[in-house]
């Protein structure tokens, strides 16, 4: 009996699993044919409207409505329709789409009027997986802006401060980090410690928040220099970029010794962490205040270095707050730039 039971288990688990494989290959199969179908009744919508919003397009594409809703149900509705057309306008190329996609995150795709922020989004959402609702999160806290407030060109700054602009770290760094998934309370005991377990409580949601390409590696990493012991909060590494990343957590306004503190962990994984292939790790101050003047100084002028000071919000702010945060944000370094200029 208990080896027919043995055999019964692993039979139904080798089914199972072709089963569930089998769902998968035609759940993708379907939505590939979705996704082409939708793009190709856009093309023959925009033919009829000649790229253009007319009454005669509408009129026409409300007619077709009708026709194919009483034929084949609700999914051909005119605001569906619309879409459909608006898709093949905005996703000309039907080589750019991507299938793994679906029409749910290219219905919210569309919105995005920047064509560099919509492709931003789009190629984030495909490599990281990110769920209809991950996508929507994204785009409403500002991703795309909160990540390129930190990449230069070497079209903004003179040639003697480009040093580091072929670097691609700064594409993987946001400033500020939304944390609103942590559900901290502020109050009198409010501490390092209560962001750090928070963080590691909702890894997952903390990870889609960094961007792409990272793992966790450690929290609270001990390191001995000298006889004197030291721990690094949180450690991920990229695959990416393939570095390590140290992530310091601080509750005010960044200090001179933090950044100090932050140099001294890189150094030491420079040095001690790095297996072959590994490139320069990087470190962020996570803070509630940032002072880009004291980052500035602190580090000097070593376009080397990869420190980086983020703020961090533990709440979901509102469009307003992110937009005078990113405004204040380009401001500075408006400033900062004119500054070298002189």
């Amino acid at each position: 009996m208990l080896e027919l039971d043995k055999v019964s288990l692993h039979l139904y688990s080798e089914i199972r699993q072709n089963i569930i494989q089998l769902r998968q290959k035609i759940k993708s199969a379907v939505n590939s044919g979705m996704i082409q179908i939708y793009w190709e009744i856009g093309r023959q919508l925009d033919l009829v409207s000649n790229g253009t919003e007319t009454d005669y397009g509408n009129n026409v594409l409300q007619n077709v409505s009708d026709k194919l809703s009483k034929e084949f149900g609700s999914g051909f509705s005119y605001t569906n329709l619309r879409n459909m057309r608006q898709f093949y306008r905005v996703y000309h190329d039907f080589k750019s789409l991507n299938c793994s996609l679906s029409w749910s995150h290219y219905r919210i795709l569309m919105r995005v009027a920047d064509p560099d922020a919509r492709d931003f989004y789009t190629k984030e959402c495909t490599a990281s997986g990110w769920s209809v609702r991950e996508l929507e999160r994204q785009i409403t806290t500002f991703a795309y802006q909160r990540t390129i407030t930190n990449q230069v060109s070497k079209t903004e700054l003179p040639d003697k401060y480009t040093g580091d602009v072929a670097v691609p770290y700064k594409e993987f760094i946001r400033d500020p980090y939304i944390l609103e998934f942590l559900d901290l309370k502020s109050s009198p005991e409010f501490y390092e410690k209560n962001i750090e377990q928070g963080i590691i409580d909702h890894l997952q949601s903390f990870i889609l928040e960094l961007g792409r390409g990272f793992s966790f590696v450690a929290r609270q990493k001990h390191i001995s220099i000298d006889g004197d012991d030291f721990f690094i909060d949180l450690v991920f590494y990229n695959y990416i970029l393939k570095c390590f990343v140290l992530i310091d957590l601080k509750l005010g306004k960044v200090k001179h010794q933090d950044i100090g503190q932050m140099q001294m962990y890189v150094n030491y994984y420079k040095e001690n962490m790095r297996e072959n292939g590994d490139n320069e790790p990087i470190g962020i101050v996570l803070c509630a205040e940032k002072n880009d003047a004291v980052v500035r100084y602190t580090l000097g002028d070593d376009k080397n270095t990869h420190i980086y000071a983020s703020k961090y919000m533990p709440y979901m702010p509102t469009e307003e707050e992110l937009k005078n945060e990113l405004n204040l944000r380009k401001l500075s370094f408006d400033n900062e730039l004119e500054n070298k200029k002189e």
